[in-house]
């Protein structure tokens, strides 16, 4: 049975989507907003400055 015969006959007991996350309406987990985009970069984003750091002082 496809996904939309499920929900037509009522056979489909999922919770919809409802409301937001806190930060942006329109995100979901994993989003692109630019919150969640940052928490997922974190670690990532720190060794970018660090090895940007390390060129600096090497000049």
């Amino acid at each position: 049975m496809s996904f939309d015969k499920a929900i037509e006959h009522k056979k489909e007991h999922r919770k919809q989507y409802r409301g937001a996350k806190l930060v942006d309406v329109f995100c979901r987990n994993h989003g692109a907003c630019p919150w969640c985009r940052e928490n997922r970069q974190y670690k990532n984003l720190k060794r970018i400055e660090q090895a940007k750091s390390k060129e600096n002082e090497e000049k």
